[in-house]
């Protein structure tokens, strides 16, 4: 996946994971009463999805299909977001998320399954 996303396009794009396949008329009614965006504003988010290769409109009704799956934008945003902020080092991520807040004994065992199961 060469795109990014941006934030308006990853909001057009969570509308469209979870009814997928839905109209382009659905989309613009869901956005409008979640975001508060018009119609014109959602048209053009899903023109450029489909120009970035993200999603396919159909005939009839516009019907807007992904071509990505949400896992692979979250893994292509994640190896981003490690790239630049944390110089490529998962460890120093893994620490940041850390600091914060205490894990419960489920998450440490759960993150300790996903480790041992790589």
């Amino acid at each position: 996946m060469n795109e990014k996303l941006f934030d308006s396009e990853a909001k057009v794009m969570e509308i469209i994971w979870e009814k997928n396949p839905i109209s382009a008329k659905e989309i613009s009614l869901i956005a409008a009463e979640r975001i508060g965006w018009n119609k014109n504003t959602t048209y053009t988010i899903i023109k450029k999805l489909e120009a970035k290769g993200f999603i396919r409109r159909d005939e009839p009704g516009f019907m807007c299909t992904p071509l990505v799956s949400q896992r692979q934008v979250q893994k292509a945003e994640a190896a981003s977001l490690i790239r630049k902020v944390f110089g490529g080092s998962r460890k120093a991520l893994f620490s940041a998320l850390m600091e914060d807040e205490p894990l419960s004994e489920a998450e440490v065992e759960a993150l300790r399954k996903m480790i041992e199961n790589r």
